[in-house]
């Protein structure tokens, strides 16, 4: 009679005494959650992001960096002798799309862990159906507060929180730079009001007024009413709510009118292809980030010298910014899987990322996590556009 391997858990314990020959590799566990994605050979993680769409810059770099790290692992043999399968569904930034990915993943897939899924309204959207099937959200590639507001055993973030840097670049601006007349500009998005709300509540705190605001969809590509008002009201630093493709067309407007005032963006709409404007629409152009990009005639370590050169040999381009945070984020995941052990869990892969203090990336970035601390990081760095390049103006800085 051959051994077979039912589904029903009573079962299971008896099954692997008594039909492996090996079972010191068998998975065990008290729930369905707990086994789903893991098999004796295969670790299942998923991703929905964008590949061809608006912010594709970041869904294919970070995606690619999360690549590298787990081909690594697994050319080292896996964990504990289970290769990593990385599964990722290209959204476009559709909120659609984003929930039918999620529904593949999380049904037909059945992944252990989600990581990297991009954008708040995909992620707000996926969410609630997402933490009820158990399924862990890893360190998304957006700095909403519902990424970890309220506080659930299975979210995590490895980034700032957007309304926390724009409350610490208000504070900055205002008390360091002396600046008066604060002013907002953001999408009309979830990601774009957490924007707006982090400057109103510093503002008030500080006891001072935002001056302008000024909303527009997404899609927007005219912003010269919208500049025109803001520079009406002398706005001398306007916060930003944007994302690559509207802070440009932001920035190129506001070069061609004129616009005195500081533009100050956050990790959405941080990256070198904003620095590189051939009009020099970018310069000086400000962000609140919780990594700075480097460049490769940096003064690298030997370290990110071999990590830079083997990107580039993988992927035929340099990395950037994402490239840099979705290494971090599958190397934290390779770490805390490793801790977790051979007869993981979920609930032993999220003891074994709280479990994780005071680590330091190759970068030379710590996170840090807890029972009661699932944000990994709490603090800004402050960077600026010169002569075509982010150049770090301060580090450590909040509200």
């Amino acid at each position: 009679m051959k051994c077979i391997k039912p589904l029903i858990f009573a079962a299971v314990s008896l099954l692997l005494l008594g039909c492996s020959k090996n079972p010191e590799k068998k998975i065990t566990g008290e729930s369905r959650n707990q086994l789903r994605g893991l098999s004796d050979t295969e670790i299942i993680i998923g991703s929905h992001t964008d590949l061809s769409g608006p912010v594709a810059i970041w869904g294919t770099g970070s995606i690619n960096g999360a690549r590298m790290r787990f081909e690594e692992a697994n050319n080292l043999g896996g964990i504990y002798g289970r290769n990593i399968r990385f599964i990722v569904e290209d959204t476009q930034y559709q909120i659609p799309r984003a929930i039918q990915a999620a529904n593949k993943l999380i049904n037909k897939d059945e992944i252990f862990a989600m990581l990297l899924a991009l954008g708040t309204p995909p992620n707000n959207a996926v969410l609630t159906q997402q933490l009820s099937a158990g399924v862990p959200n890893l360190f998304p590639l957006t700095g909403a507060r519902t990424m970890v507001e309220p506080f659930h055993k299975l979210k995590f973030s490895q980034r700032g929180i957007y309304y926390d840097e724009i409350r610490a670049g208000l504070k900055y601006f205002v008390e360091q730079e002396k600046k008066t007349n604060p002013c907002v500009i953001y999408q009309d998005t979830d990601y774009g009001q957490e924007i707006l709300e982090g400057a109103l509540d510093q503002a008030k705190e500080m006891n001072i007024e935002i001056s302008q605001t000024s909303a527009h969809k997404p899609t927007e590509s005219e912003f010269t009413a919208a500049l025109l008002k803001l520079k009406n009201a002398s706005c001398d630093v306007i916060f930003m709510g944007t994302i690559h493709r509207d802070t440009i067309l932001i920035l190129e407007t506001a070069r061609k009118m004129a616009v005195e005032a500081i533009f100050v963006g956050n990790n959405a709409a941080y990256g070198q292809v904003i620095a590189q404007q051939k009009s020099g629409s970018g310069e000086g152009y400000h962000a609140f980030v919780h990594m700075a990009k480097l460049y490769k005639s940096d003064n690298l370590s030997a370290e990110v010298l071999a990590w830079w050169q083997r990107y580039e040999e993988r992927f035929g381009k340099e990395p950037g910014i994402p490239a840099m945070e979705g290494y971090r984020a599958a190397d934290i995941t390779v770490k805390a899987l490793e801790i977790a052990g051979r007869y993981i869990t979920t609930e032993t892969f999220i003891e074994a990322i709280e479990s994780i203090d005071r680590y330091e990336d190759i970068f030379g970035y710590e996170v840090s996590f807890g029972p009661d601390d699932h944000n990994g990081v709490n603090a800004s760095v402050l960077s600026v556009v010169k002569d075509g390049k982010w150049e770090t103006l301060a580090t450590s800085l909040s509200y």
